[in-house]
């Protein structure tokens, strides 16, 4: 990746609902080949697709939590599916270290978090035990991926 596309990708992520003619612009480029630059960056991955970002108490969704899961050695591919197929849970990673998964969970409130917990998470393939912190306020979401992966001079 050149300047060029450093500073693409920043305005991107400042606003990926960019107009290709401002972005081209903000980056000194004539709109197609800023277009063009855009393209073979999701061709090669580098964009992975575009979204919208919501404020998730506004949805209903007052309780955040993260979720440590450990489970037994043969479970990995059930879980991973079970997982993928279950709506409350937001994200999900493998981890190094005291745990197997690391899950990111929204829910109603603290007795509907109870109930996923108990009755749905627990119960999901191989689980073998969950430790679980809730989120109390956010101080930081949606940082700079640019920032913290562009070379510096």
């Amino acid at each position: 990746m050149d300047d060029i596309d450093w500073k693409i990708v920043a305005a991107l992520e400042q606003d990926g609902r960019i107009s290709f003619a401002e972005l081209a612009e903000q980056v000194g480029l004539s709109k197609s080949p800023c277009w063009q630059r855009v393209q073979r960056m999701q061709d090669k991955g580098i964009i992975s697709g575009f979204s919208t970002l919501f404020e998730p108490t506004s949805l209903g969704l007052g309780v955040q939590c993260y979720v440590a899961i450990t489970i037994g050695f043969d479970a990995h591919s059930e879980f991973e599916q079970a997982v993928s197929d279950h709506d409350a849970i937001i994200e999900c990673f493998t981890t190094a270290g005291s745990s197997d998964y690391f899950l990111k969970v929204y829910a109603k409130s603290v007795a509907h978090i109870d109930d996923l917990l108990r009755y749905e998470i627990s119960k999901l393939p191989g689980v073998q035990s969950s430790e679980t912190t809730i989120c109390l306020k956010t101080i930081k979401s949606n940082g700079s991926l640019v920032n913290c992966s562009r070379p510096r001079n």
